[in-house]
């Protein structure tokens, strides 16, 4: 197949599909992250896999990186444990790939810029198609600073996920609907990512905003722990993006832990 023929067969976003499928479904999608070689890379992959098989929609696994600034200090932990067991980049696709094999869920690999730069923009493209990965969510890359990613994942048709912040203004929210792919990931609070007692009420306003410039596909992330927020976020989102809690009970309670804290969320993706 071409490059071109493999691009062209991939313009349906798996992702963007699964969501639209949750929502006319459901209530909603139930988007889930864990750190790939969290606490070891086996474990990381059993987990991710329990978490589909309990009503997770969407993986989202984060790579492991020396300075996770946008990171809460659960995920932060989680991932220095991984670098000290001697995660690398590598293992992602690894992971990628043994997921896929055991569950139909896209996946999507949650990286800070500077190691796809340092992997290689089209290698890192072509090796997580050929795991089989549905793309990239890329907090710290703006579109302005992208052109190698719009480039790359146009020409593989992977999913690219920009963030939309509360202090975006109305020009830039259309840029970063017009550029995403799969969803636009709203910050529904300021600061770094970690589980808290209330979702932050600017959320349901910057998905306003966002319908307002276009989007289709707009899933809340950062502060997200219980089914009942599930259930408030996809009162007018399309999906609720939980990483902490299940990061938290994965590290106390191991795989199974991490199991029944996805099945209560998901109860919250019920009409």
């Amino acid at each position: 197949m071409s490059e071109t023929a493999a691009a062209a067969s991939r313009t349906a976003s798996p992702v963007g599909t699964r969501i639209a499928s949750a929502n006319e479904q459901r209530a909603g999608a139930l988007i889930g992250y864990l750190p790939v070689g969290f606490p070891t890379l086996q474990s990381s992959i059993d987990a991710a896999v329990a978490l589909v098989e309990n009503g997770v929609d969407i993986l989202e696994l984060g790579l492991p990186y020396s300075d996770p600034v946008m990171d809460g200090p659960v995920i932060q932990r989680a991932t220095q444990t991984a670098l000290e067991n001697g995660f690398r980049l590598r293992d992602a696709f690894t992971a990628v790939e043994a997921i896929r094999s055991r569950v139909d869920a896209p996946t999507l690999l949650m990286t800070y810029w500077n190691p796809v730069v340092q992997y290689g923009v089209d290698r890192f493209a072509d090796d997580l198609v050929s795991a089989g990965g549905a793309g990239l969510i890329t907090p710290d890359l703006t579109v302005d600073s992208g052109a190698d990613w719009l480039a790359a994942s146009d020409r593989t048709g992977l999913d690219r996920v920009f963030l939309a912040a509360p202090t975006s203004t109305d020009e830039r929210l259309k840029v970063v609907v017009d550029n995403s792919r799969g969803f636009v990931y709203v910050v529904s609070t300021m600061g770094v990512t970690g589980a808290r007692s209330d979702v932050d009420a600017s959320a349901r306003t910057l998905v306003d905003r966002l319908r307002a410039a276009g989007s289709t596909s707009a899933c809340v992330g950062i502060g997200i722990s219980t089914g009942d927020q599930v259930r408030e976020v996809l009162e007018y989102s399309d999906g609720a993006i939980v990483g902490s809690a299940l990061v938290r009970a994965l590290g106390e309670d191991g795989v199974a832990g991490a199991a029944r804290v996805a099945a209560g969320l998901a109860a919250g993706t019920a009409r």
